[in-house]
């Protein structure tokens, strides 16, 4: 009996496998991509300028989509992908207070200031697309 919502092919197993990446729309995926990797120290997996590009750390791929990939078509009914939005990669940072003062030395954007909840602080960054980027230190345990 297959539940509603159920991901499974009961002939070849998981629909769903995993999580593959996070797409990014861009408008310079070569200025992106050195921000990732500069700025964030992510590595380069990835490019085919000036399309697309893929970087990387440790489990999390973020795909950066440029005018004319394939990943940034405009829909059926026209609608046309763009960056921006309030989805956001969260990546867990040590040390959040110091990042967030040497990334303002460096004149990187902010959506927002520090918050601290019961689990943790977070600061929303901007890439230079304007993707946001929050950057999150759990709270101790």
């Amino acid at each position: 009996m297959q539940r509603k919502g159920n991901t499974t092919d009961s002939k070849k197993g998981p629909v769903v496998v995993g999580l593959w990446g996070v797409r990014y729309q861009v408008k310079d995926v070569q200025r992106s991509i050195a921000f990732y990797t500069e700025t964030l120290g992510f590595n380069l997996d990835q490019q085919n300028l000036p399309a697309f590009g893929q970087v990387s750390v440790r489990d999390l791929k973020l795909i950066l989509s440029g005018p004319g990939a394939s990943g940034s078509r405009p829909m059926p009914d026209g609608r046309r992908q763009e960056p921006g939005g309030w989805n956001r990669v969260v990546l867990q940072v040590k040390d959040l207070t110091v990042f967030i003062n040497e990334l303002k030395k460096q004149g990187m954007r902010f959506r927002n200031e520090m918050e601290v909840g019961p689990g943790g602080k977070q600061i929303q960054l901007e890439d230079p697309d304007g993707n946001p980027i929050e950057l999150f230190e759990p709270a101790g345990r």
